[in-house]
């Protein structure tokens, strides 16, 4: 490799693969791109160690040190430590050896060339985080002694307000980072842009999407023009839309150096079809080249010569499951469904690829092998798709699945539809018996008929059974202290496979109460509200019994001085190291409550996620919130027994209707209604058993993690929960895993800071919400799904994941979604709104039992409602309306 000056300055063609990380994103893609021959202009790079040397002697270490004691919330204090490391940047003294490198490097594009100055440092372009226009460009820069002052500036940019700001809330350590600065000749545009070869806003892959306008492209890049869109389908080379902006503003070059701005409106296009697919056509390359969609940016000279100014991966991006079946696949998130937004520890998805497998055999189809799960399960960023496409290109499917995803998920029984609707996902299959075969096989194994009629003729008995069911369950997880590793391996398996097949028989019974609601609603004619108040403060809901034992937890507390006064003055965190120390004023009373709830926590579907037990700080910050509420017509128990004797008018309301209409009618509905307050509170019992067992299995495996530090497989015991079963039975043989799971948790916590996953996924990559048509509720109004009848005013809480979260009482609790984890918040909330779920999702149901007003299936709620907000909900129209 040539090097020019104290090997600072590297042509882009000199770049090797042993300098990319050194250099940086740009740097290194640039370099590539000269290398495959794709048109990019004339450059060159001082590398890292230029910015290196200067930053040694500028005396960052303090501020960088105070940085990485700065919470990426923390605002103010994050600008302040940015602007120092700028100023101390800018006054550093530069190293004559640098300053010759920089001069060697301007040269080598030719006396007096235009140059554009551009940063590219170390943490950019990254798999997960682009850093796009986190540092600074300069454009048009002619002279070496403006060439010097820019480079200076783009070291100094690496310290912007957002480019520290984006740095602490990914993650990055501050200490690591470096820039290169590139110095690349430039083109004199007389149109640029850029152009993404994946659809940013659909997903969709192989479509290019660009913009353009005249001059510059910067114009484009800053958002300063309403440029002309144009996608393209690269497969075809088709224009599928173009879309002509009114382009008011050119940004073009100035002789002598700097830029201009010049008023150019113009509602003709700037690109003809012919450079739109030459365009298109090079997107193509840069993708095929680099294996993934790329976000790139490019200009037209006036020769009509086509460059390449940059290329980046496009990090926004939904992964898309891997598959080996042919044409267009459909897929349906388990983590938006069930509230739980994480991605899974590899321990969690390998678990539950063993619960699919059982699920799958009680369908009649087992896979052949058991640890991958069952063929419909599909895996993508981490997270858990099942592969719906049969029902969506079945009759049965079409008219079975949106029903059930409308009272489970709602928004997503909408996007089902539009999927419907695409012509390369026609029926294929119109008959109703395999559904129906299937549906008696799994029925039978479960025992579904018996179920139902035990519920409807003995419902004590039926009752006694789901207990019964939950004392075999605790047996079959019982395991000796002294079994082997390799035992608790077959346990695990064991149990796991068998979980969805024996919980699913409690299923039969909670139907039969949700059948009976139904049944007194046609009987009556009773409908949405009238209906929706007999489910309020439902009995025999683990959730609820759950959450209203930590509520007495809290009153126990209260009456206790010593115990209320540790709870009110200390931190969470005190309160945690108390409690393990065993020196907690209500230690018994909290031990207690783990000892029966402990199994439980948030994202508690995912075997690798701690529970309470082994975390119990939540349940501590949670009780003291309680401590917080002294209106004691608030009180969760006492608005359970109101919302109890709300139920009981609304019961005698219906069958008092019913009955009008026939005395037979008024018998028939008063028994249904009675078979709902018994049983449909046993929805929630199946997906308790669940999280026993997985609770249980997690413990297990945990003791296995112990004998593999003890083999010096792996540091920690909770290094285990980033192995498969299957890695971890082959680990038992010895051999460092250290490497493997410092990887995968890198990985974990990436995808972690996602914050957006779809509900439903294309092959394709297309997200079919993106494209859905969002019905407005007029200004300042979002709408959602009706869940909890009943309307609020108050002020909005934004949460995002519940472990910490404060809530003060009377606060409109506003999340993504919720499973039982979040239902101690609920408590004290005025009201709830969320992202995901129907009227039938687990956050809808706690919120009826509690009486709070309730909207789902809100889009971007957690965008679009900011915490402080004054916000109204309004559960029986399924509006939230935002004060201006």
């Amino acid at each position: 490799m040539r090097t020019a000056s104290a090997s600072l300055a590297l042509g882009f063609g000199d770049i090797d693969a042993a300098m990319l990380a050194e250099v940086g994103g740009k740097a290194a893609n640039l370099g590539e791109l000269t290398r495959a021959g794709l048109p990019v202009p004339p450059g060159c790079c001082l590398t890292t160690r230029a910015y290196h040397r200067v930053a040694e002697g500028a005396g960052l270490k303090e501020v960088i040190a105070e940085l990485a004691g700065t919470a990426a919330t923390d605002t103010p204090a994050l600008a302040e430590l940015a602007g120092r490391a700028r100023a101390l940047l800018l006054q550093a003294p530069v190293p004559e050896e640098v300053r010759a490198a920089i001069a060697g490097c301007y040269a080598r594009l030719g006396e007096g060339a235009a140059v554009a100055v551009r940063s590219s440092a170390t943490a950019e372009d990254l798999p997960y985080a682009s850093f796009a226009g986190q540092q600074d460009t300069y454009l048009n820069v002619v002279g070496v002694e403006a060439v010097q002052d820019a480079v200076r500036r783009c070291w100094a940019s690496l310290w912007t307000d957002r480019a520290v700001a984006y740095r602490a809330s990914n993650g990055i350590d501050h200490a690591g980072v470096r820039l290169a600065v590139v110095l690349q000749r430039m083109v004199e545009a007389e149109v640029a842009g850029v152009m993404f070869t994946a659809n940013p806003v659909t997903g969709r892959r192989r479509e290019a999407v660009i913009d353009a306008a005249p001059g510059l492209g910067e114009a484009v890049v800053s958002g300063a023009v309403n440029p002309d869109r144009f996608v393209v389908d690269l497969a075809s080379t088709r224009i599928v839309e173009r879309r002509i902006g009114d382009k008011r503003v050119a940004i073009r070059s100035l002789p002598g150096g700097g830029t201009e701005r010049i008023e150019t409106p113009s509602d003709e296009p700037c690109l003809t079809d012919e450079r739109v697919r030459a365009l298109a056509a090079l997107g193509a390359r840069v993708e095929d080249h680099y294996g993934s969609p790329q976000d790139t940016e490019w200009a037209i000279d006036a020769h009509g010569t086509l460059w390449l100014t940059q290329a980046r991966p496009i990090t926004t991006l939904y992964p898309v499951p891997e598959t080996t079946r042919d044409g267009l696949r459909v897929y349906f998130s388990v983590n938006v469904v069930q509230g739980v937004m994480r991605p899974f520890t590899p321990m969690g998805m390998a678990a539950f690829k063993l619960v699919s497998a059982g699920a799958a055999a009680l369908c009649g189809f087992p896979p052949a092998d058991r640890l991958a799960g069952a063929p419909i399960m599909a895996e993508a960023g981490q997270r858990v798709f099942l592969d719906i496409t049969p029902a969506v290109r079945s009759r049965a499917g079409r008219m079975i699945l949106p029903r059930m995803l409308a009272v489970g998920e709602a928004r997503a029984g909408v996007i089902f539809q539009q999927v419907a609707q695409d012509p390369r996902l026609s029926v294929t299959s119109t008959s109703m018996l395999p559904l129906i075969r299937t549906a008696m096989r799994a029925a039978g194994r479960v025992g579904a008929p018996e179920r139902v009629a035990l519920a409807l003729a003995r419902p004590r008995a039926a009752l006694a059974f789901t207990r019964r069911l939950g004392d075999k369950l605790e047996a079959r997880l019982a395991i000796s202290p002294d079994a082997t590793a390799e035992q608790r391996l077959d346990h695990a398996e064991r149990v796991l496979r068998g979980t969805f097949p024996t919980i699913l028989s409690i299923m039969p019974i909670a139907i039969a109460g949700y059948a009976g609601l139904g049944l007194a609603g046609k009987l009556s004619g009773a409908k949405g509200e009238q209906l929706q108040a007999v489910l309020r403060s439902l009995p025999n809901n683990p959730t609820t019994e759950m959450d209203l034992e930590l509520w007495h937890l809290a009153r126990e507390i209260a009456a206790d001085p010593e115990a209320a006064g540790q709870f009110r003055s200390a931190r969470v965190s005190e309160l945690a190291d108390a409690y393990e120390r065993g020196e907690l004023r209500a230690q018994r009373a909290v031990a207690g409550f783990l000892s029966r709830y402990g199994h439980r926590g948030v994202a508690e579907i995912d075997l690798g996620m701690p529970r309470w037990s082994d975390e119990p700080a939540h349940i501590l910050g949670v009780l003291a919130n309680y401590l917080r509420l002294d209106n004691e017509d608030l009180a969760p128990d006492a608005m359970f027994a109101r919302g109890a004797q709300e139920a009981e008018r609304a019961v005698r309301t219906i069958v008092a209707m019913a009955a009008a209409k026939g005395r037979r009618r008024g018998r028939l509905a008063a028994f249904a209604l009675r078979r709902t307050r018994m049983f449909a509170g046993l929805r929630e019992l199946p997906k308790y058993y669940a999280v026993e067992v997985l609770a249980a299995v997690r413990r297990s495996m945990r003791v296995v993690g112990e004998e593999l530090v003890a083999k010096d497989v792996l540091d920690s015991a909770d290094d285990v929960y980033f192995l498969d079963l299957r890695e971890t039975r082959q680990a038992l043989t010895g051999g460092s895993l250290r490497e493997l799971v410092a990887g995968r948790r890198a990985a974990y916590e990436q995808e972690v800071r996602r914050r957006h996953v779809p509900r439903m996924l294309l092959s394709d990559g297309t997200e079919p919400e993106a494209l859905a048509v969002r019905a407005e509720a007029g200004e300042g109004g979002l709408t959602g799904t009706p869940a909890s009848a009943g309307t609020v005013t108050g002020t909005a809480r934004v949460v995002l994941d519940p472990t910490g979260a404060h809530l003060e009482p009377g606060e409109i609790l506003v999340a993504p979604s919720t499973d039982p984890g979040w239902t101690p918040l609920f408590l004290t909330a005025g009201g709830l709104v969320m992202e995901m779920g129907g009227s039938m999702s687990h956050g809808a149901v706690v919120a009826r039992e509690y009486g709070i007003p309730a909207v789902v299936g809100v889009a971007d709620a957690t965008h679009v409602i900011v915490t402080g907000a004054t916000i109204t909900v309004d559960g029986s129209g399924g509006i939230v309306s935002v004060a201006g």
